[in-house]
Order: C-alpha cells, then sequence, then structure tokens
C-alpha cells in the first residue's frame, strides 16, 4: 500500500508499499486503487481532515470478489504492522529483564544469596494450552516470520541472504506469498493438528531459546541457575469439554514430544561430534572421557586420537537406541552402532558432563558453547519435551467415581451422598489397596473412556518418567470430594498408592473459576490440607498448586469484580497453606484478551499480592497469545525474561505499601467491586432479552465457523450465557467493537465512589489497581461505541435493541470519563505515547473491515447463500481479530 502517513515507523511505511505493489500486481490497478481510496479515506477521517470522503462509497462499489481481496489486504497490512511494532519492542516487556532486576533488587539490599536460595525451588512455567483463538493458519504465521528473519538482516545491512538473493525481493516474495496463501482453514483443527502446532514453537523456539536465556541468567548470577523455567503444555490432556481428547490422543501428544526433543538432542550431539576434534597428539584426555571412547563401539581408524569423537559416537548411539524404544520407531538418522538405551534424562546428562569437565581446562573450551547448551536442555526438557497437565470437568469424574463404586459393590447412589459421606467413603476407598475395578465389569462410555486416560499417564510415567505429567486439573471444583474423587481413578491405574505413607505421582489440582468458587477456595483448601494422607503428600512434594481461572469469573461476574476476587482469593489461600506448612503455587488461566486476564505478564505477576508467588508460579498462554510471544527467538527471550525477572521481583522486593495504606486500599476495593458487580449482573444476567441481543448483535453464530479449534463452543447444547464458553464471548464482543467484556460496570462504580481522591492514590501506589486501569485503557481504546451501534442495528426489535445498547453506550461512557479522571488524563492513553500510536494506526482499517462485515451478516442472515459471503464474513473476522492484535 502507499506510504502511510497516520504512522512515523519506517518499517510500517516499507512493508505497507512491498503490499500495495503485490496486490498491484496480482490483483491489478483497479483493485488497487480502490483499495487505496477506501484506505486512503479511512486515514484521512481518523487524522481529521476536512473534506475526507465518505468510506461506505468506496465499500459500496466492491464487487464480492474485490470484497474478498479487499478483506485480505487489510488483515495483511495489520499482520505486517504488528511485525514492525514487534521489531520496535511496542508490545513487548522490553526492559523488563533479569538482570535489571537483580540491579533492582539489590538497591532494595538484596544480594544473591537469597535470589539462589530462591531459584533452588523455583519455578516458572508457561503453559500452552489449544484455546482456539488463534484465527490465522500456521502457513500465514510461518511467511510472516520469514519476513522477520529478511527484515533483520536488512537492519544489519546484509543486501544478499546467504543463498544469494536480494534481501528486498525476498521480502516482496514472501509477501507475494501471504497474498497468494488461503487465510480460511478449510478443515476443522484436530487434537493432533493441535499437538503439532505447539511442537513446532517447542522446537524452532524453546528449545534452542531457553538453553540461551539460561546461559544470560548464569553470566547475570554470576553462579549456575537452576532450571527453574521450564514449559508445559495441555495440549492433548485438556479433555474438559472436549470429547476429541482420548486415551489415544494423549499418547500421541507424549510420543511427538518426546520424538522432538530427541530429535533435537541427536541432531545437537551429532554437530558437537564434527566440531569436538580433539587429537591425543595434542591434549591429555581424562580417563572419564577416554572410557566412554573405549565404550562407544567407534573402531574407525581415521579417528582412533580422537576420543571425544568417539564418546559422542557412543553418546549417540545410545540416544538413537532411545529414541527407538521411547518413540517407537528409528531416528531420522539411526546409528549404526548397537547400543543400550538411556533409562533417564539423568544418564545422557552424566556423560555429556564427563565430556564437559574434560574440556574444562582453564582454557577457551572450559566455558558453556554448544556443550553447555545441551547439558541445559536435557535438565530442562528430559525425554518428554514439557510435562503435559490433564484436565477434566468434576461432573464427570463424580458420575464415573459413581458408576465404579456400585459396580463393585460399595455404594449403590454415591451421588446422592451429602459431602461429609462422600469424603469418608473416598478416604476409606483410598486407604485400600484393592481395587475397583474389574475385568469382568461392562462400564459405560465415559468411565471406560476416563479410566482409559489414567492408565495411559501410568503407562507414561513407566515410558517417559513421571515429568511427563504431574497435574491433574479439576474444572469447577467445588468440593474436597471433587478432589479425592481424582485420587480414586489415579489409584485404578497405580498412580495413587495407598499405605502408611500415601503417595501421589500424579498432584489433584483445583480449578476455582466462578466468583463464587474463588470465595470458597480458603475452606475447602483448609479442609483438602487438613486430610492426613493429603498433608503427608504434600509434605513429601513440598508445595499444593491451586488454579484460579480469569475467563469465567470475568464472565460470571465482569472485569473488576474478576480482578478483586481472584486477588483477595489469593490472599485468603495465603494463611491457608502457612497454617499447613505447605508452600503454594498459583496456577493463573489467563487469555489473551484483558477480559479473560490478558495485558502485559511482567505487570500481573508483579501485581500479584505479596507472598503469593514465592519463587512459584504457572501462567496459561493460548491462541493468538503464544503466537505474538513466542512466534521468532527474539519476542519468545523478551517475553520468557520478563516472566523470570517479575517473578524474581514479585518474591523478593519489599512490600511497597504500608500495611495501613493497603487496608484502605482493599477496602476501597471491596466497594468498587460490590458496585461493579451489580452493574455487570444487573446488564447480562438479569435484563430480559439480553442473550437474544448478544446473538444478534454480534458474530457470535458466524464465528462458530472458523476451524480454530477441536472442541465446542459450549459446555452445553443452551443457548444461555452460563453455558457459553468465555473465549467466544469475549471474540465476540471484540468484533463487535464493544469490549464489554474489559469494561463494563467499572464507571459504574468509578462514578459511585466518593472520594476520587483515594482512587487516583491508589492508580499511583497500588501495582494492582494501576495494572487493572492500564489494561482496562487499552480495551476502551480498542472499542468503539459509533461502530457497535452499527452492529447494534442488527438486532431485530427496536425496544430491545435501543434499551440494551442504550445502557452500554451510557456504561462506556461512564467507564472513560471516570477512567481519566481517575488518572488525571485529557484522552484515553495519554500517558502512553506508544501504544496510543500502536492503536491508532490499526483504526482507520479495523473499520471498514467492521462496516463490510456488518452488511455481509445482514445478507447472510437474510438468507443469501453466495458462498463468498460466508467466506467474507470469516475473512472479516480474521481480519479483525488481527488488527486488535486479540481475539479471546
Amino acid at each position: 500500500m502507499a506510504s502511510i502517513a497516520i504512522t512515523n515507523n519506517p518499517d510500517i511505511r516499507f512493508l505497507g508499499r512491498l503490499l500495495g505493489d503485490v496486490i498491484r500486481a496480482y490483483g491489478g490497478e483497479a483493485l488497487f486503487k480502490r483499495i487505496e481510496y477506501i484506505r486512503a479515506t479511512s486515514v484521512d477521517r481518523h487524522r481529521g481532515v476536512a473534506g475526507a470522503g465518505a468510506i461506505d462509497s468506496g465499500l459500496d462499489r466492491l464487487s464480492l470478489d474485490e470484497t474478498l481481496d479487499f478483506v485480505r489486504g487489510f488483515m495483511l497490512f495489520s499482520m505486517l504492522a504488528n511485525l514492525a511494532e514487534d521489531r520496535q519492542g511496542v508490545a513487548t516487556e522490553k526492559d523488563a529483564d533479569v538482570a535489571a532486576a537483580l540491579e533492582r533488587l539489590a538497591k532494595a539490599g538484596i544480594g544473591r544469596e537469597p535470589v539462589m536460595a530462591l531459584l533452588d525451588h523455583a519455578l516458572v512455567s508457561p503453559v500452552l494450552t489449544a484455546h482456539p483463538t488463534e484465527v490465522r493458519r500456521k502457513s500465514m504465521i510461518d511467511h510472516k516470520n520469514r519476513v522477520a528473519e529478511l527484515m533483520r538482516l536488512r537492519d544489519q545491512g546484509v543486501t544478499e541472504t546467504a543463498d544469494g538473493d536480494q534481501v528486498e525481493e525476498a521480502i516482496l516474495r514472501q509477501i507475494a506469498l501471504l497474498w497468494q496463501t488461503r487465510v480460511l482453514r478449510r478443515e476443522k483443527l484436530g487434537v493432533p493438528d493441535e499437538v503439532e502446532t505447539a511442537l513446532s514453537y517447542f522446537r524452532d523456539v524453546f528449545l534452542p531459546v531457553l538453553p540461551a536465556l539460561y546461559a544470560r541468567w548464569d553470566r547475570a548470577l554470576g553462579d549456575h541457575a537452576p532450571s527453574f523455567l521450564r514449559p508445559g503444555s495441555w495440549i492433548g490432556g485438556d479433555r474438559d469439554g472436549n470429547p476429541f481428547v482420548t486415551a489415544e490422543s494423549m499418547r500421541f501428544a507424549l510420543a511427538r514430544a518426546a520424538e522432538t526433543v530427541l530429535d533435537h538432542y541427536l541432531e545437537s550431539v551429532h554437530a558437537l561430534g564434527a566440531e569436538l576434534s580433539i587429537s591425543t597428539e595434542h591434549t591429555e584426555v581424562p580417563e572419564a572421557v577416554l572410557k566412554l571412547a573405549e565404550a562407544s563401539g567407534d573402531t574407525g581408524k581415521s579417528r582412533s586420537d580422537e576420543p571425544y569423537r568417539r564418546a559422542l559416537t557412543g553418546i549417540y548411539a545410545r540416544l538413537s537406541a532411545t529414541h527407538e524404544k521411547l518413540v517407537g520407531k528409528r531416528p531420522g538418522r539411526p546409528s549404526p552402532i548397537p547400543a543400550a538405551p538411556y533409562g533417564h534424562p539423568s544418564e545422557f546428562r552424566e556423560d555429556l558432563v564427563a565430556i564437559a569437565r574434560g574440556l574444562a581446562n582453564g582454557g577457551p573450551l572450559a566455558t558453556g558453547g554448544a556443550l553447555g547448551r545441551l547439558i541445559r536442555a536435557v535438565e530442562t526438557f528430559g525425554f518428554h519435551l514439557a510435562t503435559l497437565d490433564m484436565r477434566q470437568n468434576s461432573a464427570i469424574h463424580q458420575r464415573v467415581v459413581a458408576e465404579l463404586l456400585k459396580s463393585a459393590g460399595v455404594c449403590d447412589d454415591y451421588a446422592a451422598l451429602d459431602e461429609q459421606a462422600r469424603i469418608d467413603l473416598l478416604r476409606r476407598e483410598l486407604a485400600n489397596a484393592r481395587p475397583l475395578t474389574s475385568p469382568y465389569a461392562v462400564y459405560s462410555e465415559e468411565t471406560a473412556s476416563e479410566l482409559a486416560i489414567v492408565r495411559e499417564a501410568a503407562a507414561a510415567h513407566a515410558r517417559y518418567g513421571r515429568d511427563c505429567i504431574r497435574h491433574y486439573i479439576v474444572s469447577m471444583a467445588q468440593s474436597v470430594s471433587d478432589l479425592l474423587e481424582v485420587h480414586v481413578l489415579l489409584k485404578e491405574a497405580g498412580l495413587y498408592v495407598p499405605g502408611e505413607t500415601p503417595q501421589a505421582h500424579i498432584m489433584a489440582i483445583p480449578l476455582f473459576e466462578t466468583i463464587a468458587d474463588l470465595e470458597a477456595a480458603p475452606p475447602i483448601m483448609e479442609a483438602w490440607l487438613g486430610l492426613p494422607e493429603v498433608a503427608a503428600i504434600a509434605a513429601a512434594r513440598g508445595h499444593q498448586e491451586v488454579m484460579i481461572g480469569y475467563s469465567d469469573s470475568n464472565k460470571d461476574g465482569g472485569y473488576l469484580t474478576s480482578t478483586w476476587q481472584l486477588s483477595r482469593g489469593s490472599t485468603a489461600l495465603k494463611p491457608v497453606f502457612e497454617q499447613a506448612g505447605v508452600a503454594m503455587q498459583l496456577f493463573h488461566g489467563r487469555g489473551g484478551a484483558v477480559g479473560r486476564g490478558g495485558g502485559s505478564s511482567f505487570s500481573a505477576i508483579l501485581a500479584q499480592p505479596p507472598g503469593t508467588v514465592q519463587g512459584r508460579i504457572r501462567i496459561t498462554e493460548q491462541g493468538e497469545v503464544i503466537a505474538a510471544k513466542y512466534g521468532s527467538p527474539e519476542s519468545a527471550m523478551t517475553n520468557l525474561e520478563a516472566m523470570a525477572s517479575a517473578t524474581l521481583l514479585a518474591s523478593l522486593e519489599p512490600e511497597q505499601l504500608a500495611p495501613a495504606d493497603a487496608d484502605r486500599f482493599a477496602a476501597a476495593m471491596d466497594q468498587l467491586s460490590e458496585t461493579a458487580f451489580r452493574a455487570y449482573r444487573g446488564l447480562v444476567y438479569e435484563t430480559p432479552g439480553f442473550t437474544t441481543f448478544f446473538r444478534q448483535m454480534t458474530p457470535i453464530a458466524e464465528i462458530a465457523g472458523l476451524k480454530i479449534g477441536s472442541r465446542p463452543a459450549s459446555r452445553k447444547k443452551s443457548d444461555a450465557i452460563e453455558d457459553l464458553r468465555a473465549i467466544p464471548w469475549v471474540f465476540s464482543w471484540a468484533q463487535a467493537r464493544v469490549m464489554l467484556p474489559g469494561w463494563y460496570g467499572v464507571g459504574a462504580a468509578l462514578e459511585a465512589f466518593e472520594d476520587k481522591g483515594l482512587l487516583r492514590e491508589m492508580a499511583s501506589a497500588w501495582p494492582l489497581f494501576r495494572a487493572t486501569l492500564d489494561n482496562m485503557e487499552q480495551v476502551l481504546a480498542k472499542s468503539d461505541m459509533g461502530i457497535a451501534s452499527h452492529y447494534a442495528a442488527l438486532v431485530e426489535e427496536a425496544e430491545l435493541r435501543d434499551g440494551i445498547f442504550g445502557r452500554i453506550r451510557s456504561g462506556w461512557d461512564q467507564t472513560h470519563d471516570g477512567l481519566l479522571q481517575v488518572t488525571r488524563q485529557t484522552r484515553l492513553l495519554e500517558k502512553h505515547p506508544l501504544l496510543d500510536t500502536s492503536i491508532r494506526l490499526r483504526l482507520p482499517y479495523i473499520e471498514p473491515l467492521n462496516l463490510l462485515q456488518i452488511e455481509l451478516m445482514k445478507r447472510h442472515r437474510a438468507g443469501e447463500d453466495d458462498p463468498r459471503i460466508g467466506e467474507g464474513i470469516l475473512l472479516s473476522i480474521n481480519a479483525i481479530a488481527t488488527a486488535l492484535r486479540n481475539s479471546g
């Protein structure tokens, strides 16, 4: 496209020009001119240029085919603009690194010793999930990443690639490929597809990046840091509401993960063998290396004086055998030498360490290098790559356990028992080594599936080691019996072992999601940790995890109440764990959009209540967030560094708030939350016809046509908001530019609160309130009530439309004005100029997409059956999500 006057970013202007050249080359001059007219008109209108033309007139002249090309063009510009901004660090935590955190702690009087003591038991874990919010195909992301690689060469002044191509021509070629690549998926993603997509990030990013980061951290610490940052995954193990996740899909996910990491190790060892051409003619070689060389089976005469190469040949042979044993097939480059497989990753590491010690003779080879990075990778990834979590809904556990108890003649109607009776019965079963299942019994399909899952987990432990599956998340956990039921299922597979000192090889973890669940969390955990067998298991493990859900608590109670209840719930859990003498590990179920806990990870971790991090935190990463944070090694390093540094600061930095201020602020938040909760619930759950309004105003029905995930959009066959998953709920409001889950109710709370000075003090001094307002401000800046009014016009009943949308528009104005008053600004994002520029750049490109989407939805809902209309709607959803930079 032509030069974009609304931005000073030279990369965006450069990439926009190349995109314009591609559209002209493949779409023709007429299409280019029509798209350019709409673009220039929209930009001028948003810049306030007098006499700017009407966007509608340009849109009306587009044929259906041109409409599809127009939407693709605007989507690609947004994708390229995202790329350019990420390169400048606009959307990253660029100043949040471990070295800066150490310096900040040092100024507070905290030296290296307490940092190292914390890291000895620390765990920072980004957990990749398959939540369906990534609208782009992987092929599109891959082409974008190649553009980013070429742009880095251009930054360095390189004019030719290693293959001899001109760099700028290569960039143009990648943009041309983007233009000609199909945007939409034709088939719905299956679990294996989701597994493979996740593995591409582990293979291309996490495996090379984490060892490099640890090398940086070792230098900053002046010591060898424990491998405290380790990734996790839900993909292939999360079956809550997804009937396609089975024992077979979990087996596939684990095998492919093992294959991926072992292939990486094999390539690394092969490369080391080529590098370490050290001859005994020029140096002394330690006995340990010589033993490895002699045991290797490498009898090649040309390498007789090269013990390191021979030792690595033997290591490669053992790895090759390990690959065949764990994956069930030979690697791509199998070893010709027969060897015994490694029994555990620690054995592989010991061999590598023996070689490293042999090189450590005080010279340059003593430093880490490729061998040091490989050792660190083995410490971090083992033979399993990433810990896979299991997850299921508590209601299913209850039905399965009830069937097992009835079939075994233990209890005819478990569901009819009260909570204490259930606890007593389950504890008796857990103390009894006798299994409940019988090979002669016939079980329902649901029960058979759940038993197959836990048995597959046991088989995985035997195959890959216990680190491959450590956690079992219980969704909708509302009682102690919900957790005991998981132990009963684990016992059937030998993963819970009764006895004087019982063992649970997989930890049962409650997920508290709704506002009521969060409020009930402390007494549930107090009762859970009060059970002697649970206390013994937790003491042996050293910690107990609790997961808190951002998405459903927001849908249940609104943005402000969700944020505050999550904080209060975390705070209330702290003394429960202290009393039990068990370390607390919180798992934060965050999404990409602010309405689902999105926003800066660095700020979010720093805003955690004092004493609730203590070096251990897990955070979900899902959908478009995965590509944004981990789409390239550079962005991954930045974001992983931010998580690590924020964890150090949140765990060790002295509390900034005085106790009296903390009490005042908490009391104020209680009042704000109560008002916001009433306003939100009053609109969403207590207004007659709201569900109809929502489903007619937003593209919720059309979003279902996006083949972006393997699981259904609703938990049940129901139109109720309660049964709708949080992702399509947030996604739909974002498309309609309302963003309601990220702000509604806050305006009423700010207006009703009398002491505005206290609110301004809270915004200045309290990280939690500041982060809450910052995230909401971004949402308000991306919303547009003018565009939203066009979506509201899709609601058929005028009275319903005018009444509800009038309340939404009034609530937005109230929230907007209240925010500016508290933050002392004259306009949104006045104090955040880089983010302001980023969002303002996108607005002229989103508005035409919204207007086209609305027109296509009208025609589709009126019964027009031209397939290009449906395709145009899905393309517009994709393009708007790309431009907004978050979906759900």
